[in-house]
């Protein structure tokens, strides 16, 4: 047997409980609250604004003020009478919950006049696409799990019925079926070389209309107006209702310009008011003293003693990992509109490269805490509703803060603003030209990449 002595962090369970309250987003922190009041009971809820009665609650000033902050305003310089004179307004970015590609194609199913059988059938189909409106597994395989009773012969007529409700072309294989099917549904008029031009889209999409017309064999113009209807569709119907992306977004901080100081100044109020306002139990506090003071010595009243000191003790430890997460969100997001001032200023387009690293360094902290702070955190600006770690980005010419000083998302915004603004369906050259002139040396292959990750077609098919 050899003894080694070694060194080492052993973390203490208020260490492990603060670690995991800094990374929980406000939903999550107000669960694990309602958690601890269960477990608890030296632990009570001294206030709670959160569930204000419609009753008690007085109709806000603007349709877009969901909450009033009554946190400590937090001036990056200076005091925080702005958070006083902005009544701690606050936004609340809770998206709603829009109508699902199934629920959307489930109620216009039950309007269309089907028999019973072939109905049943179309809602297997519906509950088998995936979100871009395409099978998940093949039709006669989920028809089989779920209608083992239905007709294979009856299956292409179950597919075609789908396919003609809103949006048209659902229920295919992929973009190329779906595609063919709302050409079908759509263009009766359409020129005879249509169903080729579905089968030669790489070079309809370059622009390469001779080579398409040669390989289709069918004139330049036929190609053209092919092409020109081909645009008006919808190669995945069903992103239209998406919902995959769709999240309830409640900001942690708000972010107010305030232009009564010199050089224009930030307030940044932290959303207090979703998370109650907790205390320790008057019974338990009463009982604490006499516990001191040795008043109790039966040896039940030892167990009580016992149990009174411990939950108390974790009432308080727990108090406190809720004030420390708030005091290192806080710390963490001034450190950021400081950083990204710019941002702050004038929009996405300045966003600046920032790295974990740079905000660590500033606050004396490691890493990890900074990571852990930003993640699943949101900031309301004027901009728009961000996550914490949208601000960190790297230069479009490396990693880190140390090359370029220009983001990759804040290019990125410029980009999508570039396309967006643009009438005359700027090519990824073009966009590589204007970009030269701001500053920007990027390869159009990068453009590209960047373009298609905002989810912008080129130029062919915008």
């Amino acid at each position: 047997m050899v003894q080694r002595q070694q060194l080492g962090v052993k973390m203490s369970p208020q260490m492990y409980q603060s670690i995991k309250l800094i990374e929980m987003p406000l939903i999550d922190l107000r669960e694990k609250i309602g958690e601890e009041l269960e477990r608890n009971p030296a632990l009570e809820v001294l206030e709670d604004n959160s569930t204000v009665s419609l009753d008690d609650n007085e109709a806000p000033g603007e349709e877009e003020e969901y909450f009033e902050a009554s946190s400590d305003s937090g001036y990056i310089h200076g005091g925080g009478a702005a958070a006083s004179d902005e009544h701690h307004r606050f936004i609340e970015g809770v998206l709603s919950r829009p109508e699902t590609l199934q629920q959307h194609l489930l109620w216009q199913l039950q309007l269309e006049p089907a028999d019973s059988e072939l109905r049943s059938a179309a809602a297997v189909l519906i509950q088998n696409l995936d979100n871009d409106g395409f099978h998940r597994e093949p039709p006669e395989t989920a028809i089989k799990k779920n209608e083992p009773g239905f007709p294979p012969a009856r299956i292409a007529e179950a597919m075609r019925l789908v396919q003609t409700l809103d949006p048209l072309g659902c229920c295919t294989a992929d973009y190329r079926e779906s595609l063919k099917a709302q050409v079908a549904l759509l263009y009766n008029d359409a020129p005879d070389c249509m169903e080729s031009a579905l089968d030669h889209l790489e070079l309809l999409e370059r622009g390469k209309f001779a080579e398409a017309a040669k390989k289709m064999k069918c004139g330049k113009d036929d190609v053209s107006a092919c092409f020109d209807l081909i645009k008006k569709l919808s190669p995945f119907p069903g992103r239209l209702f998406n919902a995959a992306e769709v999240r309830f977004v409640v900001p942690d901080l708000q972010v107010v310009r305030d232009s009564g100081h010199a050089g224009e100044d930030f307030v940044i109020i932290l959303n207090d008011e979703v998370i109650p306002v907790l205390g320790i139990n008057p019974f338990f506090k009463k009982l604490d003293p006499e516990i001191r003071r040795g008043r109790l010595k039966k040896s039940a009243d030892i167990t009580a003693q016992k149990f009174v000191r411990e939950n108390i003790k974790e009432a308080r430890i727990f108090i406190n990992s809720i004030s420390m997460r708030n005091h290192t969100l806080k710390m963490v997001a001034r450190a950021v509109v400081e950083f990204q001032r710019p941002f702050f200023m004038n929009g996405p387009q300045y966003l600046a490269p920032l790295a974990l690293g740079d905000i660590a360094r500033e606050l004396s902290v490691h890493e990890a805490t900074v990571s852990r702070t930003a993640n699943g955190k949101y900031m309301q600006t004027e901009w728009g509703i961000f996550e914490l770690r949208y601000f960190f980005s790297n230069s479009i010419s490396g990693a880190g803060s140390g090359g370029s000083r220009f983001s990759k998302e804040g290019v990125k915004a410029i980009i999508g603003e570039l396309v967006n603004t643009d009438e005359q369906n700027l090519s990824d050259l073009d966009i590589s030209e204007l970009l030269a002139q701001r500053g920007i040396s990027l390869a159009r292959r990068t453009i590209a990449k960047y373009r298609k990750e905002l989810d912008l077609g080129s130029s062919y098919t915008r």
